[in-house]
């Protein structure tokens, strides 16, 4: 249990930044190299594990998730026009890499079992201006990407994961972020594993990922110099700054380096949920997480289902008396002032706002307490046998 400031309240939150121990050490040792600035050792280090662990072509630590999208978006030449598929509820940068480019978001409903878009709806909003499927890997549960993968080589079209909570996640035995042309990864500080704020691009195409370089380095070919390969750099195409500092890098590699013990440990106490709270998904009082047989998932989160949005505030409000911080998730992006300005929802939104209203985040990340975590599920079992 920790305490806050004031007060000396205890208190479970809802997330903890993630210190694993080293990633002092590893900061101090870029700045005693003099190399704090993108593309050192460390970020190379972390492509490479990166690389290794997803058997992609090609990996890219970026600023951000929400640049490794903008930066998909470059690659697959999305411009004023096109129409990119995605469901409604997800973060809005899954939205913003391709608004930013010209093109409208189409929104279609989501699966409520996964809360995944559902790829049975994918195909009939599909017109001539479709470019690009953008499945969202909701809790690191992968989206049904056979299915989806046979509609986009069907209308050839582009398919672009946003796995920012997928690493350590697979489908099928193949890591989430790797099943379609690109894939992209978020180390935020709320994500399994953390650089602050980062991400990361994932490439399945080698001239893909040789332009990816290009863009992500102002426009100009300066890895292919730092590599030997040319004997000066210049600016050879439109790009931006897409690189992380080296003190990022560093604090994310302490992770890497224990990858299998933070999921490990996380798995731990999601099944824990998953175990204790069975009982009051047998009696009808909530759902809990489902995880297809395909999908193996990385514990990102652990949610539960109220009834409906007047008993999840209820819930919330009276966890929060409690001391825990427990929290609801997106609000579908096609309610939204700029979701309506940019985007349209195409079908029935049968499931996308009525699960939203329902679903409730607990507590949950690396170093969670057997105590905290007690305290958390006596909690929601004392308000449902309460009601």
């Amino acid at each position: 249990m920790r305490e806050e400031e004031r007060g000396k309240r205890k208190l479970v939150y809802f997330n903890v930044p993630l210190v694993v121990g080293g990633e002092m050490d590893f900061i101090e040792d870029a700045i005693r190299t003099r190399k704090i600035c993108g593309d050192g050792r460390y970020t190379h280090m972390c492509n490479d594990w990166i690389q290794k662990k997803t058997k992609s072509e090609g990996v890219l630590l970026t600023t951000s998730c929400t640049h490794a999208t903008e930066l998909a978006a470059i690659l697959c030449d999305i411009k004023a026009g096109d129409e990119v598929i995605m469901p409604s509820y997800t973060f809005v940068s899954t939205a913003d890499a391709f608004v930013l480019r010209g093109a409208r978001a189409v929104f279609v409903d989501i699966r409520p079992d996964t809360m995944n878009i559902d790829e049975n709806l994918i195909e009939p909003a599909i017109t001539g201006r479709t470019k690009a499927i953008v499945p969202v890997h909701y809790a690191g549960v992968s989206c049904e990407m056979d299915r989806i993968m046979a509609i986009a080589a069907k209308y050839h079209l582009y398919v672009i994961e946003d796995a920012a909570q997928g690493m350590m996640a697979s489908y099928k035995g193949r890591q989430l972020g790797t099943i379609g042309d690109i894939g992209c990864y978020s180390f935020h500080e709320t994500k399994n594993f953390s650089m602050g704020e980062g991400g990361a691009i994932l490439l399945k195409n080698g001239a893909m990922l040789e332009q990816a370089e290009i863009i992500r380095e102002k426009g100009t070919n300066r890895s292919k110099f730092f590599r030997g390969q040319i004997d000066k750099y210049t600016w050879v195409a439109a790009g931006s700054s897409y690189l992380p500092s080296e003190l990022n890098a560093a604090y994310l590699w302490a992770q890497l380096q224990k990858a299998d013990e933070i999921c490990d440990n996380r798995m731990a106490s999601w099944r824990r949920y998953q175990d204790e709270l069975g009982a009051l998904e047998q009696a009808g009082y909530i759902d809990l997480p489902y995880v297809p047989e395909a999908c193996m998932h990385n514990a990102h989160m652990f949610y539960i289902k109220a009834k409906d949005l007047e008993e999840r505030t209820r819930l919330i409000a009276y966890l929060k008396e409690k001391g825990i911080m427990a929290v609801f998730h997106y609000i579908p992006l096609h309610t939204a002032p700029a979701g309506q300005k940019y985007g349209e929802f195409r079908g029935e939104d049968r499931y996308t706002t009525a699960e939203s209203e329902r679903l409730v985040r607990l507590p949950l990340y690396y170093g969670l307490s057997e105590q905290d975590q007690t305290m958390v599920i006596e909690a929601v079992r004392k308000f449902y046998t309460s009601l």
